[in-house]
């Protein structure tokens, strides 16, 4: 990718390799702490991050680690909200093995997600976060809960573009034998998918790199997001089939015959309140993807910039939270 996109360019093939061996040879942030475990089912675990009034359930994506929602200590949208008068609980999916390569997405909403949120109660409410919400959502048909929040999450997978879908087949049409025989897809193979989501930016971002400070806060919060991007647990073979086959091949949950505990998912059978946020100018998932339902929230920031960037605390945090604390229909 990096030679195809600076061929003719040596000067930016230059600062990108610069930027490159920056970050490899950056200092790391000291990792956050892991939060005390309150219910567990299988692998997954639910996190407790404090704070007191109405328990919020948080789902991340299956891809990649969590830690985007905590990852610094002055950045960390869990932490904040547990003094905002909610307390947040961390769905942490735990580390899949080649034995549960069956288990696909829908399993991980019915063995994992369910009893944890059945450990919690009724009152809890539910917030996914990109794939994590498209999990959600299926939950709180299945399982109503008192309010539910769609983070960047797509339901309509065809709403993204129709080269990401084919570049995401064409990816697992390479690396199926090789997940067959592990039991599992590798993180890397949709690492791979991201770049080519919008390679350009994938390296221009390191040849700007290469230009900070060291030590600046800027740089850290690079090298903790890129580490966190670069490092995450596999996906069971049958949850990376159903991404790239079920979801974003064939779109199973935009066609309505996506079934999870027995049932077609349909957004329009959820009977709590509902907060569908969304961005324009999200590259990872496009707002034509999102479910379209209940009460419409939009941003124009990037995926992972919404959750982190120097505007989050204002542009989403902060609403998100007094919606949480009066989910009434508005």
């Amino acid at each position: 990718m990096l030679r195809s996109e600076t061929e003719n360019d040596p000067g930016r093939l230059a600062a990108a390799l610069a930027g490159l061996r920056a970050y490899q040879s950056a200092s790391r942030p000291a990792q956050m702490p892991a939060m005390p475990i309150v219910a567990q089912a299988g692998r997954a675990v639910l996190r407790d991050y404090g704070g007191s009034g109405r328990p919020l359930i948080v789902v991340p994506s299956l891809i990649n680690r969590a830690d985007v929602l905590d990852l610094l200590p002055d950045v960390s949208l869990l932490r904040w909200l547990a003094g905002q008068g909610l307390r947040p609980l961390l769905v942490d999916w735990g580390t899949p093995t080649p034995d549960e390569r069956d288990l696909g997405i829908a399993g991980h909403v019915e063995h994992h997600l369910l009893p944890l949120i059945e450990a919690i109660g009724r009152d809890a409410a539910l917030a996914g976060y990109c794939l994590g919400g498209t999990m959600a959502l299926a939950a709180a048909v299945v399982r109503p809960p008192a309010a539910l929040a769609l983070i960047a999450s797509p339901w309509h997978f065809s709403g993204f573009p129709e080269a990401a879908r084919q570049g995401l087949g064409g990816l697992w049409a390479q690396a199926a034998a090789s997940a067959e025989a592990m039991g599992l897809l590798p993180v890397e193979v949709l690492q791979a998918a991201f770049w080519s989501l919008d390679p350009a930016r994938s390296v221009d971002k390191f040849a700007a790199f290469g230009a900070r400070r060291p030590n600046d806060a800027a740089t850290t919060l690079f090298v903790a997001l890129e580490d966190w991007t670069n490092d995450g647990a596999p996906l069971t073979l049958a949850a990376g089939r159903d991404l790239a086959t079920h979801f974003f091949g064939e779109d199973l949950p935009g066609r309505g015959i996506w079934t999870v505990a027995g049932r077609a998912i349909d957004p329009a059978d959820l009977r709590c309140p509902v907060l569908d946020i969304v961005s324009t100018t999200d590259r990872i998932v496009p707002a034509a993807s999102a479910a379209g339902v209940g009460q419409r929230m939009t941003l124009a920031q990037g995926h992972v910039g919404m959750m982190v960037g120097g505007r989050a605390q204002t542009s989403l945090w902060q609403p998100l939270a007094s919606w949480l604390r009066d989910p009434t229909p508005r």
